[in-house]
């Protein structure tokens, strides 16, 4: 038997990674592909560098490139010790990661957004992370608030679950809209009726019945002013625990005094919150919040203190549902509904659910499992409602916007259609000439009437009555100024967020901490970390000097561009991220199972 003397493998041309029997050359790989671009980025001679220089941002979908200078100066000189600029840099450039919480914009960011809102979440149920231990004790509650009806919509109830996992629901659902109609059509010769039993992930669940039936402004109007909903909703039922405390007999707590030396009084109790907005199938939004009971420490403002004795979770939820059921409000008047719109919570008995949170016990409501599914949502945005949200302006807004289209396009016309300029001052000053004065008003006239130009109307406002209509849209047609906004301008600039404008997290002041917190916690374990795995003894760190003179670094960057520069380059970068995170997950369940083995050892003794 002979073998041939040839190399069975291809020669290559350029480095890569294994031994020459294994490499693998890509002779048909363009330059500009890719692998092609990825080989040539892993055959240059400062690979390594640009792969340690790109870590922070690696697993990033699109990071931002950031070009400038770091200065390192005397702190009372002001020399100049060390200039560096990021021309000497692997691609001149210095990696951002963009910090995106949505987990289909950059999956990376957006887990790294959810791990920390799991962390911001849990420790206001039981410490840690700098908030103390003892809120442990204090009584806690899960609270989701729902919008009401604007219309039929699909959906799919069980009544009830014989499953294991939530989750992956195989349970058989009711019919989904079962009500005897005498006709079995509405308004507009449509089917009012559903008998269809949903599954689980049906694209009609969420869609109404009846387009034309359902009631898309009040829906727009609804998501813009939920924020002050809640505002309101929550100083309600805080006044309702203040009463409750006034009846026990719990005196009111001084926390300072005025100029004339009088005593300054609030409640002995007071809630907070950590809440988390979630959009609905039907593009509705709602609110899940967690509501912890605190007392009030007038000589510490911000301490953590427990509530007085007595208190428990059944007080809070009778706080929140009194202030659910009493609390509504209407928004100011608009051009297209002069009385406006009322805004109020969905009914009580079915759009609101209370669960009392327990540190431990079977079939019980846990801090982890709360703060695992608020983090979870708090990554999330309108793509359950099939809409990706993009930034709606006068050059796009043709292509989501529709009155005739489906549900989320309609939707989206609404608010661009309610949010256009001075809608509401014409609304006013529509409204103040269709009705007469009531006593004591007083209204703003010119000095002489006037004669409107278009109509000939004789009036004595700022703008006719008569043709504020035709006023209005020629307004239309103009982009808006940067001016104050008015309360439904708002709705363009949220267009694309279905017109709900506030952020998708948000908390009390002293619930626990901050994202920003948080985000240094994590840039200081990253510096000591690479302290301890830098080679030079030499290195002087600034983290070592805390109580002596140390210099000072002054970065001024500017912004060049984002994304990464090929798409080897991504598939690099990304590769070694996952890689890492592997082992980093790796390295967990090791920990895990030795520790849960010691524990097994120490029960057995």
């Amino acid at each position: 038997m002979t073998y041939s003397t040839l190399d069975p493998v291809p020669h290559t041309t350029i480095p890569v990674w294994g031994t020459g029997s294994n490499a693998e050359q890509h002779r048909h790989a363009p330059a500009s592909s890719a692998i092609g671009t990825a080989l040539t980025r892993a055959g240059t001679a400062g690979y390594f560098d640009w792969l340690h220089h790109v870590q922070a941002a690696a697993g990033c979908t699109r990071p931002i490139r950031l070009v400038g200078t770091l200065e390192t100066t005397h702190p009372r000189t002001g020399q100049r010790l060390i200039l560096r600029d990021t021309l000497g840099m692997p691609d001149a450039a210095i990696y951002k990661a963009c910090g995106n919480r949505r987990a289909r914009v950059c999956p990376s960011c957006a887990r790294t957004y959810q791990r920390d809102a799991y962390q911001l979440l849990r420790a206001g149920l039981v410490g840690g992370k700098g908030v103390s231990d003892t809120v442990s004790q204090h009584p806690a509650v899960f609270a989701t608030f729902t919008a009401p009806s604007f219309g039929p919509v699909h959906a799919r109830v069980v009544s009830k679950h014989t499953c294991a996992d939530r989750r992956r629901c195989d349970c058989r659902a009711e019919p989904c809209r079962a009500r005897r109609n005498p006709t079995g059509l509405c308004a507009h010769g449509r089917p009012a009726v559903c008998w269809v039993r949903h599954e689980a992930g049906d694209t009609a669940i969420g869609r109404p019945l009846c387009l034309d039936c359902y009631d898309y402004d009040h829906h727009a109007v609804w998501n813009h002013h939920a924020g002050e909903l809640w505002r309101c909703t929550k100083q309600t039922a805080d006044r309702h625990l203040a009463r409750l405390a006034a009846q026990r007999g719990i005196p009111r707590v001084i926390v300072g005094y005025d100029t004339k030396g009088r005593p300054r009084t609030k409640p002995a109790v007071q809630l907070r919150h950590g809440k988390v907005a979630e959009f609905q199938t039907r593009g509705a939004v709602h609110f899940h919040v967690l509501l912890r009971l605190d007392g009030r420490d007038g000589s510490d403002p911000d301490a953590v203190v427990p509530p007085p004795a007595g208190f428990t979770t059944d007080d809070i939820e009778a706080a929140i549902r009194h202030a659910v059921a009493h609390e509504r409000f209407d928004t100011p008047p608009h051009l297209d509904r002069l009385t406006g719109w009322p805004i109020a919570w969905g009914d009580p008995d079915k759009g609101l659910d209370i669960r009392h949170i327990a540190l431990s016990g079977h079939r019980t409501v846990t801090d982890s499992m709360v703060a695992g599914y608020l983090a979870k949502y708090a990554t999330k945005s309108t793509e359950v409602t099939g809409h990706t949200p993009t930034r709606i302006t006068t050059d796009n807004v043709d292509e989501h916007a529709d009155p005739d289209g489906d549900h989320t396009a309609r939707l989206i016309h609404a608010c661009w259609r309610l949010g256009r300029p001075f809608a509401h001052k014409a609304a006013l000053l529509h409204s103040r000439a269709a009705r007469a004065p009531e006593p004591g008003e007083r209204r703003q006239p010119f000095d002489t009437p006037w004669n409107c130009p278009d109509c000939g109307t004789r009036t004595r406002y700022t703008a006719c009555p008569s043709c504020v209509a035709e006023r209005q849209a020629n307004l239309d047609t103009q982009p808006a100024n940067n001016r104050q906004p008015g309360p439904y301008e708002g709705l363009r600039r949220w267009a694309h967020m279905l017109g709900f404008g506030g952020h998708f997290l948000t908390k009390a002041r002293r619930y626990s901490v901050t994202f920003g917190l948080l985000r240094d916690t994590r840039i200081a374990y990253r510096r000591e970390h690479d302290h301890q795995a830098d080679t030079n003894p030499g290195t002087v760190r600034a983290a070592e000097h805390t109580t002596e003179e140390t210099t000072l670094v002054v970065g001024v960057f500017t912004f060049a561009g984002a994304g990464w520069r090929t798409t080897g380059d991504a598939l690099l970068a990304n590769t070694a991220a996952d890689l890492a995170r592997s082992r980093r997950a790796a390295g967990r369940e090791e920990l895990a199972h030795e520790a849960g083995a010691e524990m097994v050892e120490r029960m057995a003794a």
